[in-house]
């Protein structure tokens, strides 16, 4: 089923990203960690994609997998990086075979092992989108960042750039995390203010760890509450207590979006199937 197909039932949804294991040799552990959050039955989940297409079989295997074993609409990552039209084409044509329906359009970021111009034909998502749309029958969606890309020299800039995701083919957007729902409600305004009307997915990620609150920062640039650091700082060495302090957060974060009229969240679960469950659980009767 299409993403979109999902949305358009104006019901609350909450799904969730897992991403595919980095060699063959872990591929059997993440697949069950993935098929564990699978179970869950979330509105649809998303399978990420190596950075130059390094996990591009394993991202297919564990999306058909989802599919086919749990009934649960999978979209698959793909990225500009390393990539030509005909490494794009190529790579549609393995996710047609494999009934995958729906693509995340990204840009993604050049890994330290890539030599050389890590954009050769697409430079922007903007671009992979309208080659995907041009090869037709998939549902394609995009990414977008409250806090600004970090690549955009303005909000504004930001803001245009997002647009002409949407403008070449992009149907719906999820948010890059972020820990501070007034910073998501701002740029929901001036997202709407812009002409932008394909529905935005909030993205949330449970921090069940300390060391991802400084992570959170390094990779994303989002802003983090000094509610959530002082629970980082009082919890953070017993690994239980920030598990549940930060699945309480996330749940806090939804339920607020949940009430404010927000009705699709996209937990980021980083395979963790424990977390993705605590958070539904604290959820169950509100996606009722």
């Amino acid at each position: 089923m299409k993403i979109t197909e999902i949305l358009k039932n104006n019901k609350r949804t909450l799904s969730f990203e897992v991403f595919p294991p980095k060699t063959n040799s872990d591929f059997e552990a993440v697949k069950e960690a993935a098929y564990r959050v699978a179970a869950l039955k979330p509105a649809f989940m998303s399978v990420t994609y190596g950075a130059g297409g390094s996990t591009c079989g394993n991202t297919l295997a564990i999306a058909s997998g989802i599919q086919n074993t749990y009934g649960v609409a999978a979209t698959a990552h793909l990225t500009c990086v390393g990539a030509t039209r005909r490494s794009i084409l190529s790579a549609l044509d393995d996710m047609r075979a494999a009934g995958i329906e729906n693509i995340l359009a990204l840009r993604g970021d050049r890994p330290d092992w890539m030599e050389g111009e890590p954009f050769k034909e697409y430079r922007y998502a903007s671009e992979l989108a309208e080659t995907i749309k041009e090869y037709g029958g998939f549902c394609i969606g995009g990414a977008c960042y409250p806090e600004g890309h970090p690549d955009s020299a303005t909000r504004e800039e930001d803001i245009e750039n997002l647009k002409k995701k949407v403008d070449a083919g992009c149907e719906f957007l999820t948010t890059q995390m972020f820990f501070d729902n007034n910073i998501f409600y701002e740029f929901m305004e001036r997202v709407r203010q812009a002409g932008i009307e394909v529905p935005v997915i909030a993205g949330i990620m449970p921090v069940t760890r300390a060391s991802q609150v400084e992570n959170a920062v390094k990779l994303s640039g989002c802003t983090m509450p000094l509610k959530l650091k002082k629970i980082a700082d009082s919890f953070g060495e017993n690994r239980e207590a920030m598990q549940q302090a930060g699945i309480i957060y996330a749940a806090e974060q939804i339920v607020d979006l949940y009430a404010n009229g927000i009705k699709n969240v996209h937990v980021y679960s980083m395979n963790n199937a424990e977390a993705a469950g605590a958070v539904l659980n604290n959820l169950s009767d509100i996606l009722k």
